[in-house]
């Protein structure tokens, strides 16, 4: 991690977040309670990662873009269990994007201001464009993009379009070593 006294990575009811090797945490981001980040993942400034009622967990090579809230759902009498917030491997997450209690999978593309809600599952291989809404319980089906509010099945990916998805988080992957190296 890039700074090692930063107030921005707390501990919440014993709980203190965990990274792997190689992850970028911006100062001027929140990274909080039961969180655990993979591999060489980066967090961006003005995020937030809340990890204080239920876990979150990142994939490597997975980055979160400046502004984006990532939260959980908590166990209650009105959702036993809660939702947990699982997000999969080479996966960048849009500017001012909002996930909320859901699951991602591996190499997808949330667009800037995307918002996805409990329960809500993306599939591996996923776009979902800037502005999209997943309704809580939607599942995104794998090799397509989504558009809209509710988010709504386009069209199949093109093979650019899915080599793209390694190609942009390997991008992020040497920015944050840029800042890390400064």
């Amino acid at each position: 991690m890039s700074q090692s006294d930063s107030c921005s990575v707390r501990t919440h009811r014993g709980h203190h977040p965990k990274f792997g090797e190689r992850v970028y945490i911006d100062p001027q981001s929140s990274v909080i309670g039961d969180v655990e980040l993979a591999d060489d993942c980066s967090v961006w400034p003005m995020a937030v990662i809340r990890g204080d009622m239920h876990r979150v967990r990142i994939g490597a090579r997975t980055s979160v873009q400046d502004g984006s809230v990532l939260h959980i759902t908590h166990a209650s009498d009105f959702n036993e269990g809660g939702w947990p917030l699982t997000i999969g491997e080479d996966v960048t997450i849009g500017h001012k994007a909002c996930l909320h209690g859901c699951t991602v999978g591996s190499r997808v593309l949330i667009g800037i201001g995307a918002i996805v809600l409990d329960g809500a599952v993306i599939e591996d291989e996923v776009v979902l464009a800037a502005g999209a809404l997943v309704p809580p319980g939607k599942r995104l089906e794998s090799g397509y993009l989504y558009v809209g509010s509710p988010a709504k099945q386009a069209r199949p990916l093109s093979e650019k379009e899915k080599r793209f998805f390694t190609y942009t988080a390997g991008n992020y992957v040497k920015l944050k070593d840029e800042y890390l190296a400064d």
